[in-house]
């Protein structure tokens, strides 16, 4: 008996010391929440069970520093995930990579010369609490919150404080102009956060919001009825976010197994489902799996991501003459 115990004791070692050796470690940093890190890493570990992923948290701009930082000597193999203008800025420091499943992705989604891809895609809407209208019709396209009856009764956050908000004032700059940028800004209480604003108009403090589509339909689809989202028959803008291996990587082939698993199908759709990040793959059926439309029915108002990190400065500075003026 002595002897069958010890030899199932040295089947169940070598069993784990071959589990542990063909385990793949990979660092992975991330300027998503929590939530969102686990939702798609649940859907990565089904098709990948032996990747070992160490995430490590922060914003975007932080994280990018950081990669900066430690270029001799890399301690992250992945990132995910940021604004395209924010990965150009760094573009030094990235490994290229060509995943299996590219083809699944439309180009204007994708890097350059492969150094990064699209994994979501924030469309920009107005979130409408239709209980604080107060006799108003709710608006239907950006034009409308330039009228005079929307003075002070929508939101929007500053864009040099948050990365899609932005790339929604870069998008109205480029719709509208100066003198548009001028008569939202004559209107709008301008918040700091994101959150300050979606949180804002689900609270009632604001009759609109012009934020995220995915923050949006978390409030709908947590069962307040008042809350509408409104695409603006003028366009939506997009703002696609996305992830990239580090140059130099210790941990490359885990790094790779990690980036096909973010990219695929599984993940993507699990994310949608549980998070509302619209995928940027183009077999997810957004419209069968949520109650938000698919991205080919909305009318976009396109814009270069190249360009709005180019003309981030000169957009931001008009943005700030606009608050001015209206002061």
């Amino acid at each position: 008996m002595k002897l069958k115990h010890l030899l199932q004791h040295s089947v169940l070692a070598a069993a784990l010391a071959t589990g542990a050796a063909h385990a793949q470690n990979v660092v992975l940093y991330s300027s998503n929440n929590t939530e969102t890190i686990e939702t798609a890493l649940d859907a990565v570990k089904k098709k990948s069970p032996k990747l070992n992923v160490q995430p490590v948290t922060g914003g975007t701009g932080t994280m990018m520093k950081r990669i900066e930082a430690e270029s001799q000597n890399p301690r992250g193999d992945l990132f995910w995930s940021g604004g395209f203008g924010t990965l150009g800025a760094y573009r030094q420091h990235l490994q290229p990579y060509r995943p299996a499943d590219l083809d699944k992705i439309p180009a204007q989604f994708r890097g350059p010369d492969d150094l990064w891809v699209g994994t979501n895609v924030h469309v920009m809407v107005m979130m409408v609490n239709e209980r604080q209208l107060k006799g108003l019709p709710a608006p239907a396209t950006w034009s409308d919150l330039m009228q005079p009856q929307w003075k002070n009764k929508f939101a929007i956050t500053d864009p040099s404080k948050s990365g899609t908000a932005y790339m929604l004032v870069y998008g109205l700059y480029k719709q509208f102009g100066q003198e548009g940028l001028d008569k939202i800004a004559a209107n709008a209480v301008v918040t700091a956060s994101s959150g300050t604003t979606y949180k804002g108009v689900a609270a009632g403090e604001y009759a609109v919001g012009m934020t995220l589509e995915y923050a949006a339909q978390e409030y709908v689809a947590g069962g307040q009825k008042e809350i509408k989202l409104v695409y603006p028959t003028e366009g939506s803008y997009l703002a696609p976010e996305g992830m990239f291996i580090i140059k130099g990587a210790k941990n490359l082939d885990a790094a790779k197994a990690l980036y096909d698993g973010l990219l695929s199908k599984e993940s993507q759709e699990a994310q949608l489902v549980k998070n509302f990040r619209r995928p940027t793959r183009t077999d997810v059926a957004v419209a069968n799996l949520t109650t938000l439309p698919d991205l080919a029915t909305i009318k976009i108002f396109p814009v270069s991501q190249e360009a709005a990190a180019t003309d981030y400065e000169a957009v931001v500075t008009a943005w700030n003459q606009a608050v001015a003026k209206s002061k």
